[in-house]
């Protein structure tokens, strides 16, 4: 069989125009891609954003890039990642011992009254013995997972009795606890509301000494001495203006006694619970998300600080978890 090995000019030209086609096509899969003025290469982006990939997690909140192990940012201390809430499944603060969606208490390594380390299978704690399940409140029945009553902020456990009496030694909580007692007595006072209240006052006055006067004859007094009374009843305007003084005094000392930040959630809302002052309507403030709570227990990062603020009148939509 004989081989034709004669090179036909056709032939060779098909095959020079397929060499160059082949090599065409290479160079345009090289060729970097049409970028607009100052635009990086896609190459380029691509290669930059595999190192960052590599190098670390980008904080969604400032952008900037992470350890791969790290929990929180760097430059704004958010968190990197969400823990998730094991009694509603929802998103929650991988550092946060309460949810703020379900309002329940999630860490089961840690006793919520005295922050103290227990095992999974403890129903009392060994420190302070109290029951994993919550204390009922002897005064308003509430269930609480906390050393102080969420309801009425009544001490439940021994150290927060305790609490209670070291803080009362202070010289600010015995000021706060005056000036809430005078707050409360202003509350309950009824101002004159017109001219005939005070006229009847004055007449009440009146009857009160002709009777004392009377009775002190009938043991024989000539001339008893009757105790004046002390009238603290004004006008509204007046009571209004007493009272608007005595909340800022009251706000005063809630601003100097603002819980800092503690190492423990536990130990900052006993803490925060024990300052508490009676008699006055107040909502807690963290320094977590800035939101204003019925009280600490409602706050997920109580650790991070905060601090009592009064409330005025038809403010209980501003508060986060008051149900």
């Amino acid at each position: 069989m004989t081989i034709d090995s004669t090179i036909r000019p056709e032939t060779t030209d098909r095959g020079v125009q397929d060499m160059q086609h082949s090599a065409l096509e290479q160079h345009l899969s090289l060729a970097p891609e049409p970028q607009l003025e100052g635009e990086q290469p896609s190459f380029d982006r691509q290669r930059q954003q595999l190192q960052a990939q590599a190098q670390g997690i980008k904080c969604p909140s400032c952008g900037t890039v992470n350890d791969p192990e790290a929990m929180f940012c760097a430059s704004c201390g958010r968190p990197l990642r969400m823990a998730i809430c094991p009694n509603c499944g929802s998103e929650i603060d991988p550092e946060a011992d309460f949810c703020e969606v379900c309002h329940h208490y999630i860490k089961n390594d840690t006793c919520s009254f005295c922050g103290a380390h227990m095992s999974e299978m403890e129903i009392y704690c060994h420190e302070c013995g109290n029951p994993r399940g919550g204390l009922v409140c002897p005064v308003c029945n509430t269930l609480n997972n906390f050393a102080f009553c969420k309801q009425c902020g009544t001490p439940l456990t021994e150290e927060a009795k305790s609490l209670v009496e070291d803080l009362k030694k202070l010289p600010d909580y015995q000021l706060l606890a005056e000036t809430a007692r005078e707050l409360e007595e202003l509350n309950m006072q009824l101002p004159y509301m017109s001219e005939r209240d005070v006229v009847r006052d004055q007449m009440n006055d009146k009857l009160r000494e002709r009777v004392l006067t009377l009775l002190a004859h009938d043991k024989g007094v000539t001339n008893p001495t009757i105790p004046q009374k002390v009238n603290k009843r004004q006008s509204k305007d007046e009571l209004d203006r007493e009272k608007e003084e005595k909340r800022r005094q009251l706000t005063e000392i809630l601003d100097r006694m603002a819980v800092p930040s503690l190492p423990s959630p536990i130990k900052a809302r006993n803490y925060a619970m024990a300052q508490k002052p009676a008699g006055v309507r107040l909502a807690w403030v963290c320094n977590w998300k800035h939101a204003m709570h019925s009280s600490p227990c409602g706050c997920a990062k109580p650790q991070l600080g905060g601090k009592w603020v009064i409330l005025g009148k038809n403010t209980n939509h501003e508060i986060k978890d008051d149900n």
